[in-house]
């Protein structure tokens, strides 16, 4: 074979969407074009699966040129470059093992999903008077009504490592976990994962499993699915779950990504490189060797004793006519009540994802190789209809310059206009440093409003940018109603007026100190929210000292006007909270206008013994009024549930932090990994039940 430089390589031009290449200033070839109008090609017709494998082999040559011949003639950044950025009452009762009671609470809180009717998968779900939760490899059933009477009555453990699950109202827990299966030919993790002995970071394989929770003291397996991919996220609408699952190429065994060490190779150029051109002929002969098969293996189903295979339909693949980074993501359908399961493959790296009760959208990025002044990060976005419950079918693609900072960044209107929140980094000349051939980089945000039109969604009204030099921290969409905060050196709250699709328009915009990273509307006319508290700088410098977690009110009744009306400061400099960054941490109690947090706190200096004795975590509640403000109403700890590890002649503490929580009625559950504690709301420093979970080695 010819070995060519890589953007001189032929088979690039058969890439989708990325056209032949033209060589630029200095020898550097010109970056591959944003594609204006993005779509999804399905592999069709009586070749689609000789033509899905071609691609396949293609683009994982594509990736092992790009980065080989890259690392060969010592070109820094090439082939890695642009992954899109450019640099989640009464007294006791009896209650029978099912864990159901009567009377159940009046209200209770579920998980804290983006849009009504759509679920989102959490590892803690619950139904008022059961709790279910995930910790380790096990799945705890817990009675947790009535509150005083709160056990764990059943447990199972799940192969893999559990990750988030759904809870269906006919009494089925659908728990997804991650694990590693050998695919013949396939040795993408390392030789180490040929033993078989390969942990949760070496996982490529998603394992679906259902349990008839009807009975918490006889939990029982009925379904087992295998599908291959890494698991990313999950919605559930009716009976239909849809799981988002990525996946890398399975190279094959004897691929190297670069020469092996031998005395005085990286010194002596022309052995280095003949090293290297040698790796390249021999990766591609193995990839060319492999089958479609081994590329994508296949998925299975154990059920009522039998194990069936689940053939991949070619045809429900597609590329991208973009240039994205390589990979594959996949919309794999699960319907609970017929058992269908289906999968819609994507080949680009998997992004955010938005859904709403009709639509799924599949964030991806464009993909530009390596830095170039000129260049704009930028965001394709794939919409799916998701109304048959056992499939999701493509609908159109469409192009946002910018990235996406989370699922909040999007939202689907009443209209089907779909609104995207981005923030936006051009690349430009470096004048003061003209040597520095990638440029420097400059920031800006903006809203978009994109309508489907014949398969496209196409851009129909945008805001001007705004708050240049900062990003999106947060974002939240609310009707016709936009807030998003930004942040560099101070927090502004801008609001948004979206009633006419073809012409958003920001309205007005609030600054105040720190940032927010995580809004929630509160009523009608007021936003709830969390983030970080950071003092205005002095002399252009912040005092880190004084930085805690802050929750905040904002009164946008009018949006030209919006204020924050009330904040409260939670912790030290050293706080955290995972409600800072996964919303379904974040738990507001509309019913009793109650707010629970994780909290987490370490107080340097203590008179503590040991290091742990300065940690902190449990649970703080507040009163949240919109006329009052934040009253805290106490906390729940779990810190006598710590455990005891010995690990290598070295005994510590294990300290888990209380990471969930659920009220119900006048109860508050706190949940860690070692376990869960329920106290009355009126007096939280007193518990009323706790429940351990099994002990497991973190």
């Amino acid at each position: 074979m010819t070995n060519r430089p890589w953007w001189q390589w032929r088979t690039l031009v058969a890439t989708a969407g990325l056209g032949a290449l033209i060589s630029g200033c200095n020898g550097r070839p010109t970056p591959p074009a944003v594609v204006d109008r993005a779509t999804l090609q399905a592999f069709g017709g009586p070749t689609a699966c000789t033509d899905l494998e071609s691609y396949i082999e293609d683009t994982a040559v594509l990736q092992m040129r790009t980065q080989l011949e890259a690392a060969r003639d010592g070109v820094p950044g090439w082939g890695w470059w642009g992954g899109g950025v450019l640099f989640a009452n009464g007294g006791p009762v009896a209650a029978d093992a099912s864990g159901a009671s009567a009377p159940a609470p009046s209200a209770y809180t579920t998980t804290n999903n983006q849009v009504a009717g759509v679920d989102e998968a959490d590892f803690v779900k619950n139904d008022g008077t059961r709790i279910f939760a995930l910790s380790g490899q096990t799945l705890h059933a817990v009675r947790s009504w009535p509150a005083d009477q709160t056990a764990v009555l059943g447990t199972l453990t799940i192969e893999g490592y559990p990750r988030e699950m759904f809870l269906d109202g006919t009494g089925t827990a659908v728990v997804f976990s991650s694990l590693y299966q050998w695919y013949p030919m396939s040795n993408a993790r390392g030789d180490a994962c040929a033993t078989m002995d390969c942990g949760y970071y070496s996982a490529n394989t998603v394992k679906v499993t259902q349990v008839d929770v009807s009975d918490l003291s006889n939990l029982k397996v009925t379904r087992e699915t295998y599908v291959p991919g890494y698991y990313n996220s999950a919605r559930k609408v009716g009976n239909a779950v849809r799981l988002v699952i990525s996946n890398d190429f399975n190279f094959p065994q004897g691929f190297k990504w670069g020469p092996d060490w031998s005395p005085g190779l990286w010194d002596d150029k022309p052995r280095l490189k003949a090293a290297y051109d040698q790796i390249i002929a021999d990766d591609e002969a193995l990839i060319r060797k492999q089958t479609l098969a081994d590329w994508v293996p296949t998925s299975t189903v154990r059920a009522d004793g039998h194990t069936t295979t689940v053939p991949n339909d070619c045809s429900a693949f597609s590329k991208v006519n973009a240039p994205t980074r390589l990979g594959m993501v996949s919309v794999v359908t699960v319907n609970l009540a017929d058992q269908a399961l289906t999968r819609s493959t994507i080949l680009a790296e998997p992004g955010e994802i938005y859904a709403s009760t009709n639509n799924l959208y599949v964030a991806t990025r464009h993909w530009w190789w390596w830095p170039a002044p000129g260049q704009k990060d930028t965001t394709y976005v794939h919409k799916f209809d998701i109304t048959n419950p056992d499939r999701a079918v493509y609908v159109a693609s469409g192009k946002v310059e910018g990235h996406l900072i989370d699922q909040f960044s999007m939202d689907e209107a009443a209209s089907g206009h779909f609104r995207v929140v981005t923030s936006i980094t051009t690349r430009v000349p470096d004048a003061a440093h003209p040597e520095n051939w990638w440029g420097t980089t400059q920031l800006t945000n903006r809203l978009s409003v994109l309508g489907e039109n014949a398969g496209y969604l196409d851009v129909v009204g945008q805001t001007a940018d705004f708050d240049d030099g900062e990003s999106v921290q947060s974002s939240r969409i609310v009707g016709d109603q936009g807030f998003v905060v930004t942040y560099r050196q101070v927090d502004p709250l801008v609001t948004f007026d979206l009633k006419d699709p073809l012409a958003p328009k920001k309205v007005a915009e609030l600054t105040v100190p720190g940032f927010s990273t995580y809004l929630q509307p509160l009523d009608a006319t007021h936003l709830i929210s969390i983030g970080e508290y950071t003092p205005p700088p002095v002399g252009g410098q912040t005092d880190w000292n004084k930085r805690a977690i802050q929750l905040a009110i904002y009164d946008v009744s009018d949006l030209a006007a919006p204020k924050q009306t009330f904040t409260q400061l939670v912790g030290t400099a050293n706080s955290w909270s995972e409600a800072l960054y996964d919303h379904k941490a974040f738990n507001y109690f509309a019913a009793k206008k109650l707010l629970a947090i994780p909290f987490s706190d370490w107080s340097y200096g203590s008179s503590g013994d040991f290091w742990w004795d300065s940690f902190t975590s449990d649970l703080r509640v507040y009163t949240v009024d919109v006329d009052t403000g934040f009253s805290l109403r106490g906390s729940v700890a779990l810190s006598d549930l710590y455990q005891v590890q010995s690990y290598s002649n070295w005994v510590y503490w294990w300290t888990p932090a209380v990471r969930r929580s659920v009220m119900a009625d006048d109860f508050v559950y706190a949940i860690s990994d070692a376990g869960l504690r329920v106290a009355n709301v009126a007096n939280l420093s007193v518990p009323l039940a706790s429940a351990r979970f099994d002990h497991w080695a973190p």
